[in-house]
């Protein structure tokens, strides 16, 4: 049964994230500040689903009838095969970070590359055309690199530690798709973290992705990693003059096309930048 952290059991819950674990996660500040800024009676909750237990969790979307829901990991690929329909981007990575119902059909989303990409155009980076790196070749990862492609750009390399999975992330990109190495870096215009590197409250929290010196003005940097709001390699970016996008982006822009499916409404995307910023300018 799905039972909202914090609230009654039977709280009238709008939408919602399940994940394991779950109650570090941001959605419920960022959607519901979407929520309140659309002037939406709506309430939005995290709930807790173990590993495996994600069909169960959608029947009980069903039950609820709530609208939507996030979903966050380890869930992606087990919601893709409990929904009724699939996005055309989320049939492509076999994963799904949304669900919306449509009368008694559920129906799974995956915003993620969308969000990163809209989070650059909204701070005017031109991707058409670019070379671009992905550092990664993990779900996060596998979604940049097919909306990157899609977006039209010239290159999309993928360097991971694994051959294999860098060639299969390359794939989704078709065309455009390639591999390449960490000593590469140097050459593409924009350059994407998709790894935890960097991330806080984890062996690597002081750690660099790659080899700074590989950084140079005319790059753009774009971090996935949101916690700490500036990384280690932002850091080193702001340090070198080299410009870079902080996490937040994705994690709002992804949230943002979640709402706007949920509502048809458009987002107050300045309230949810406001509300998960302070949040991590706060730890």
């Amino acid at each position: 049964m799905l039972i909202p952290i914090g609230l009654d059991p039977d709280a009238d819950v709008a939408a919602g994230v399940i994940g394991f674990p779950v109650r570090h996660s941001l959605s419920p500040l960022i959607c519901q500040a979407a929520f309140d800024g659309l002037g939406l009676d709506w309430v939005y909750a995290a709930f807790e689903v173990a590993p495996g237990d994600a069909p169960q969790a959608l029947d009980h979307m069903r039950e609820r009838a709530m609208v939507g829901l996030s979903v966050t990991m380890p869930h992606k690929a087990d919601a893709a095969a409990a929904v009724d329909e699939l996005s055309p981007a989320a049939a492509a990575l076999g994963a799904v970070n949304c669900v919306v119902r449509r009368g008694g059909r559920l129906i799974g989303h995956n915003t993620d590359g969308a969000g990163f990409c809209d989070a650059l155009l909204a701070e005017e980076v031109d991707l058409v055309g670019m070379a671009c790196a992905v550092l990664g070749a993990g779900g996060a990862a596998r979604a940049v690199v097919a909306e990157l492609a899609r977006r039209g750009v010239g290159e999309v390399a993928v360097i991971a530690r694994r051959p294999e999975a860098a060639e299969a992330a390359a794939a989704l990109a078709g065309a455009v798709g390639t591999t390449a190495a960490p000593a590469d870096i140097g050459r593409f215009r924009l350059v994407v973290n998709a790894t935890p590197v960097g991330m806080a409250d984890t062996a690597g929290a002081g750690d660099l992705p790659f080899d700074p010196d590989l950084l140079h003005v005319g790059q753009h940097v774009a971090e996935l990693v949101y916690n700490p709001l500036w990384t280690p390699l932002l850091a080193e970016c702001r340090r070198r003059g080299v410009r870079a996008s902080t996490g937040v982006g994705m994690l709002v822009y992804q949230a943002v096309h979640a709402v706007r499916i949920w509502t048809g409404a458009e987002p107050p995307v300045d309230a949810m930048v406001a509300a998960v910023t302070e949040r991590l300018r706060g730890r």
